[in-house]
């Protein structure tokens, strides 16, 4: 087996193997409609295409006899720190238990070693057991959970991350003021990628218990929209997070 960088080539392999992946972790608690629908609107070739030749992405997939059997994309998110966060990472159904995940995952972790990163981040809806698994035994810990929306559906999603070596003396939570004069915590290990920079959870309290909002990496602005599918903007410099994707471990 070969793991090599992703090609426009591998589009159609790409979205079988994910279909298929996804099949087999979520078909007791997702209906196929859904999937097929994730698979179409995160794998067409367009998108595809831009993910490959966005710099910040790093995109692996595991050939065997000329066929993708697994795949792993991961971006870079640079702000206070560097965060490589997983956004998939997929194994056909018949390839489980060969090893492909745990190669594909510590090949992307040299990637973004590479790049710099700080800490990495994955996620796995609690429904998908064997993924948790698998990234608690890969030596990541459970950093926070949340309830997200698939479908019609509410879902328990775990989060996963795993320090690299970073400075112990760096800032993760900075007091700030916001225009109408409130104190606020900017928590800067707790991050979301957007389209210019990054957008930092920021909370009422320095224990990190009552939430205020986000502030925008940018331009520091706390004048942020968030709609219900998560979609995140600030009014300010128009700074972009899209719909969250559901789940980043699918083996």
């Amino acid at each position: 087996m070969d793991l090599r960088d992703a090609t426009t080539q591998d589009v159609d392999q790409i979205r079988t193997v994910a279909h298929e992946s996804m099949k087999a972790s979520y078909g007791h608690a997702i209906d196929e409609e859904t999937i097929e629908e994730a698979v179409e609107g995160w794998y067409d070739s367009e998108k595809l295409g831009d993910a490959l030749e966005d710099d910040n992405t790093v995109f692996i997939v595991a050939v065997d006899d000329g066929t993708v059997v697994g795949f792993i994309q991961a971006y870079v998110s640079k702000g206070r720190e560097a965060v490589g966060e997983i956004d998939w990472l997929h194994v056909l159904p018949d390839n489980r238990g060969e090893g492909i995940g745990s190669q594909l995952l510590k090949r992307i972790e040299q990637e973004l070693t590479g790049e710099g990163v700080d800490r990495i981040e994955g996620r796995v809806l609690s429904d998908n057991e064997a993924g948790g698994d698998f990234y608690a035994e890969q030596g990541y810990d459970q950093s926070d959970e949340r309830t997200i929306e698939v479908g019609e559906q509410s879902f328990e999603e775990l989060e996963y991350e795993k320090l690299l070596d970073v400075d112990e003396d760096r800032v993760l939570t900075e007091e700030r003021t916001t225009e109408d004069g409130q104190t606020v915590y900017v928590a800067y290990d707790d991050a979301v990628r957007g389209s210019k920079a990054p957008f930092y959870a920021v909370f009422t309290d320095e224990n990190r218990e009552e939430r205020y909002g986000w502030m925008c990496g940018e331009d520091e602005s706390f004048d942020i929209a968030m709609d219900t599918m998560e979609r995140i903007e600030c009014n300010t410099c128009e700074n972009k997070r899209k719909a969250a994707r559901w789940d980043a471990a699918y083996l």
